[in-house]
């Protein structure tokens, strides 16, 4: 065994060595494996775990990394462990997407990002625990329970790509893909004091993730550090010929080959209309220092105004769930899912018992409101408009980076982790959570997270900054920069 703690260092670093032989790819596998096996149960990160299969799973791939190392052909993941959210398709696991109406459903074949990853010489370890369908702000709307905060097992992870945050933050993965359809990577992100993005839309590809809203939904890694997300955000980062809404993204540079340069000059926006209420203080403070760090980096900060961004919430619940109720028609208990046991019902009661039985409530409620907005005299009020007030959004976004400004600037969320059960029957209190992350979503710019600070609770608080599209390289380079400023060190306790 090498001298090297897998744990203990970061995923570029993981690669480093197993390229050059001084770590071997079997040892790094076996301690995350056995570090998930101490804590997935705890903390109820992973679904459908089983250690040995996992381990068996990665004989083929550790065959190709050693393959790979003997012909001296560097690969950027080598060896490194990956979680994989439960709604990416990843060929013979079940894929369940957090819900008993897909328990049994198993992939026929690699989500692209998948195909990626294994290409890069990535090990995959695990499905990570989910909101149902990503619907959810907490993580509490999985059929298999919540997944809990590792910093405090009385508190939620964030959702809905709890499992894949908080599987990085207690270091039983170097790195996680989650998906990201109003904040789904940021804000577990945040609560979990990792660093996750939520790329621009079609610079991922979306082929092999189970649809929830895709108008919304990207695929965006989770990872300790700035470097280690650029790096696996560049290989992601490819036109793929099986997504229709994928784009060319080969003008760009490799992001992690501009971490390096200083943020000098670059201007930061910060809207203060968002920051007027329903944001805890510490997270308020803490912000507002964070801003003095990118000061001291060189960064100008500029007050702008994003007049519109406060209709966000309610524009994105009406389109994202109108979305949900169309994508989700398909599951039916015929053609996918689990079918009603009940014999000699007519086809309608099969959907309807099937469904039924199937889905989870917060599922089922945004079903049923997204086909109220589509319906029949309602369209134009709700759907219609909603998808106006969208397009105002993208150009208050516009505006401001034609000004001048580079980034924008925001806390990530309007609290820190609050206590599991805390807001699950208040909905709209749940929906608030996703304030500050939607308007990305709904603009289709690319936003990231990275950790700040602790508040007096010892949770951590995330900063958020959103970029032009296409522009993940400044948002990346930003956080490399202010975390060796104001380097980030923390980690749950175990």
């Amino acid at each position: 065994m090498s001298s090297f703690d897998p744990i203990q260092i970061s995923a570029s670093e993981i690669a480093s060595a197993v390229n050059e032989g001084s770590l071997k790819a079997a040892d790094v596998a076996s301690s995350f494996l056995q570090r998930t096996e101490d804590l997935h149960r705890d903390l109820n990160t992973h679904v459908f775990w089983d250690k040995e299969a996992v381990f068996n799973e990665t004989e083929k791939q550790l065959d190709y990394i050693e393959a790979a190392r003997r012909a001296q052909k560097h690969l950027p993941l080598a060896g490194v462990p990956v979680a994989i959210k439960d709604n990416i398709m990843a060929e013979g696991a079940i894929v369940s997407c957090g819900s008993k109406f897909l328990q049994n459903h198993r992939a026929a074949y690699d989500a692209t990002v998948i195909r990626q990853l294994k290409q890069a010489g990535a090990i995959l370890l695990g499905r990570t625990n989910m909101d149902e369908f990503g619907m959810g702000s907490s993580n509490e709307n999985s059929a298999f329970g919540p997944v809990r905060n590792p910093w405090n097992r009385g508190h939620v992870s964030g959702g809905s790509s709890g499992g894949s945050a908080a599987a990085v933050a207690a270091g039983m993965s170097a790195l996680a893909l989650g998906s990201d359809t109003g904040g789904s990577v940021r804000q577990p992100a945040s609560f979990c004091g990792v660093l996750g993005l939520k790329p621009t839309y079609g610079a991922v590809s979306r082929y092999g993730l189970v649809a929830y809203a895709s108008s919304f939904d990207q695929v965006g890694p989770i990872a300790r550090n700035a470097r280690d997300l650029a790096r696996t955000f560049d290989l992601l980062r490819q036109h793929d010929p099986l997504d229709a809404t994928s784009v060319d993204t080969s003008p760009f540079e490799k992001t992690e080959a501009g971490l390096e340069r200083p943020l000098k000059g670059l201007t930061i926006g910060i809207a203060e209309e968002l920051l007027a209420e329903g944001l805890e203080e510490d997270v308020r403070k803490s912000f507002y220092e964070s801003l003095e760090h990118y000061k001291a980096l060189g960064c100008i900060i500029k007050n702008v105004s994003l007049p519109n961004l406060r209709h966000s919430i309610p524009a994105y619940y009406i389109l994202a769930t109108a979305e949900a109720s169309s994508n989700l028609a398909r599951f039916d208990g015929i053609r996918f899912g689990v079918r009603a046991p009940k014999p000699g019902i007519s086809l309608k009661e099969l959907y309807g018992q099937s469904r039924s039985e199937g889905f989870g409530r917060e599922v089922k409620q945004r079903i049923m409101l997204g086909t109220y907005v589509l319906s029949s005299g309602y369209y134009d009020a709700y759907y219609a408009r909603a998808n106006r007030v969208r397009e105002l959004i993208r150009r208050d976004f516009e505006a401001v980076f034609a000004s001048g400004v580079d980034m924008i600037a925001t806390p990530t969320a309007p609290t820190t982790a609050f206590a599991l059960g805390q807001k699950t029957q208040d909905s709209l209190a749940m929906y608030l959570m996703d304030i500050y992350t939607i308007a990305a979503n709904l603009s289709g710019i690319p936003a990231l997270s990275q950790p700040i600070d602790l508040d007096r609770k010892g949770l951590p608080i995330g900063l958020q900054l959103m970029g032009k599209a296409h522009h993940e390289g400044e948002l990346l380079r930003s956080a490399y920069q202010y975390e060796r400023y104001k380097r980030w060190s923390e980690r749950p306790k175990f």
